[in-house]
């Protein structure tokens, strides 16, 4: 849908739903449109995907698993990020231009809205209590996100900026629970050098090409609007707790294999593919009604751009032809579904010689970036998250009837 607009007037909005502008403006109210002043300020605009994403639910026969969101799910309103079939936006900026030469920290600057100044300053490092190192040492061998979760958990208190308010104060805050992060996935040190070359020297070859490629994988992986894991950090955020803690609910969330464990089941089909038939591979799963890991995706009806543009970097730095061109061609053929990003992120991890299972951690030091973004977002707002529930139980006097 590369030449669909992003915006809708009134009236086009309106025929796209088959209803009148009371209607439009009623779903406006009830948060399952968007809308903003157009910029000649003498109109409003309409989001195009919350109108597409509307009409497919109300559609005759409409399936609402064709998105992995709900529309009658709270919105919220937030200038951080969102996402088009080009690829999600950093506040107005295409990601997947950004990755081009940007590092994963000029990303936190621009989602951070931190123009005021440098939080990524050489001095700017976390503070490393004795118990915080400690943790570190004892849970050498712990997985990396677990590792992360436990020092971050007494990250806050050994930190007097923890609860900073003013802008420049949170980002550099962020900056340092970025950096502590970092280290201890990696199990390093607090550095100031760019979380992609840490990764690259403690986990892969410490050469140009793996740092470039890595540093375009953090960027494009930086933030994706209000997933799962995003929107515990929101409603975390929401009750008044630091940014440290904040960052704890989002790695907690995103250890699910629905959200950033995908990754490594995606892991586990390259390595099946790497030295067998593919093709036979996939019409076997596919004879069999498996799903194809890494492949399809809720949102990019043509396909997950940010795989698309890291799959392409990899065939151009000498990645497996097999891996970047001949499997997805293969399952594209077979079910119609395109590779996403967990897929090309198994192939960037088998193709740099990477530990296994480091999909996950990737993904979230990545994430973290987004996840502070949208905590502080929160703070700055301020108000507590508070969704009610569709109420689906016992009409009232329905049980004590039954038990007469």
């Amino acid at each position: 849908m590369k030449n669909e607009p992003l915006y809708l007037s009134a009236r086009e909005a309106s025929a796209e739903l088959s209803i009148s502008p009371a209607s439009l403006y009623a779903y406006v109210s009830r948060g399952l449109i968007r809308s903003e002043p157009s910029p000649d300020s003498r109109s409003h605009r309409y989001r195009a995907e919350d109108v597409r994403a509307l009409k497919a639910r109300r559609a005759p026969g409409g399936d609402s698993r064709a998105f992995n969101f709900d529309a009658d799910f709270p919105l919220l309103d937030s200038a951080i990020s969102t996402f088009t079939e080009d690829g999600p936006l950093y506040r107005g900026v295409p990601c997947v231009s950004l990755s081009l030469s940007a590092s994963l920290e000029h990303a936190a600057t621009l989602l951070w809205d931190a123009a005021a100044a440098d939080p990524f300053a050489d001095d700017n490092l976390p503070i490393l209590s004795p118990a915080m190192a400690e943790i570190m040492r004892a849970a050498a061998a712990a997985p990396a996100v677990d590792r992360a979760v436990a020092v971050l958990a007494l990250a806050g208190d050994a930190d007097p900026r923890a609860f900073n308010r003013v802008p420049e104060g949170r980002a550099a805050t962020g900056a340092r629970i970025l950096r502590l992060v970092a280290a201890a996935m990696t199990d390093g040190q607090p550095s100031a050098v760019p979380v992609h070359r840490q990764i690259a020297r403690r986990w892969s070859h410490s050469d140009p090409q793996a740092e470039d490629l890595l540093r375009r994988a953090l960027v494009l992986l930086a933030d994706h609007e209000l997933n799962a894991s995003t929107f515990t950090v929101r409603c975390a955020a929401s009750t008044g707790i630091s940014l440290y803690d904040a960052v704890i609910a989002g790695l907690v969330a995103v250890k699910g294999p629905r959200h950033g464990g995908a990754g490594a089941r995606a892991a586990q089909f390259v390595a099946q593919l790497r030295h067998a038939d593919a093709g036979a591979i996939v019409r076997e799963r596919v004879a069999l009604g498996e799903q194809l890991p890494g492949f399809g995706h809720g949102i990019y009806a043509k396909g997950d751009p940010r795989a698309r543009e890291l799959l392409a970097v990899l065939g151009r730095a000498g990645a497996e032809p097999k891996l970047v061109r001949d499997v997805p061609s293969k399952v594209i053929e077979a079910i119609g579904e395109a590779p996403n990003i967990d897929y090309a992120l198994a192939v960037l991890t088998t193709t740099l010689g990477m530990p296994a299972n480091s999909e996950l951690p990737l993904f979230a030091m990545a994430r973290t970036v987004g996840w502070i973004a949208h905590a502080m977002e929160q703070m700055q707002t301020g108000g507590l998250i508070r969704p009610r529930a569709r109420y689906i139980g016992p009409a009232p006097g329905k049980m004590a009837a039954l038990k007469r």
